[in-house]
């Protein structure tokens, strides 16, 4: 088995990936989802006891659509907080992991998560820090020969160059994932 991972800027593409996967013929025992939600803008379609007094019924509508749907088509959603990265959303068999041994408990975070499933640590780093700044990961096991073809239902709009992303945060001097570094605001932040 091979991990792909595609890194997205907004919930309802990747949930479009998903979907697309699960069509293709993928199991949706072997996908993950997972999204940034620092803004709390995913809360009240996983948390039950969420009161939302924004009155922002478009805006509810078109993340509750896509929430709603993800639920229903990848094994569970839930929300936690990964140190390092803050509140998100979760579906697959990451947050399985995640929430199975305890965010604390795993080996190095969500940087330990990835390298579990079999993503290289340099790769597991970045995808950790793009999670940070708002990026959605969408994250496939599939068997060896599938890869190109997951690879190209990956591949559309919204699809995002982690590398050339790593690059500009390298301009800035970012080295590595750090779960203890505080990320300021900037224009590379993106929620939906």
């Amino acid at each position: 088995m091979k991990t792909v991972v595609g890194t997205y800027d907004n919930i309802q593409t990747a949930y479009a990936v998903a979907n697309d996967l699960i069509t293709a013929g993928y199991s949706r025992n072997d996908i993950s989802v997972v999204a940034n939600d620092a803004q709390k803008a995913y809360a009240p379609y996983v948390d039950t006891t969420y009161v939302d007094n924004n009155d922002d019924v478009a805006k509810g509508a078109g993340i509750g659509a896509a929430i709603g749907g993800l639920g229903g088509l990848l094994i569970g959603l839930g929300a936690l907080t990964i140190p390092g990265v803050g509140p998100v959303i979760a579906a697959g068999p990451l947050l399985a992991a995640l929430t199975g041994a305890g965010v604390g408990a795993v080996t190095g975070g969500i940087v330990g998560a990835l390298v579990d499933l079999g993503i290289p640590d340099e790769e597991a780093n970045l995808y950790s820090e793009g999670l940070r700044r708002g990026n959605v990961l969408v994250i496939a096991q599939v068997p060896d020969p599938s890869v190109s073809a997951v690879t190209r239902i990956m591949e559309r709009p919204g699809l995002i160059d982690i590398r050339r992303q790593a690059d500009a945060w390298r301009a800035s001097g970012w080295k590595a994932f750090d779960p203890n570094y505080e990320l300021k605001p900037t224009s590379t932040t993106t929620m939906p």
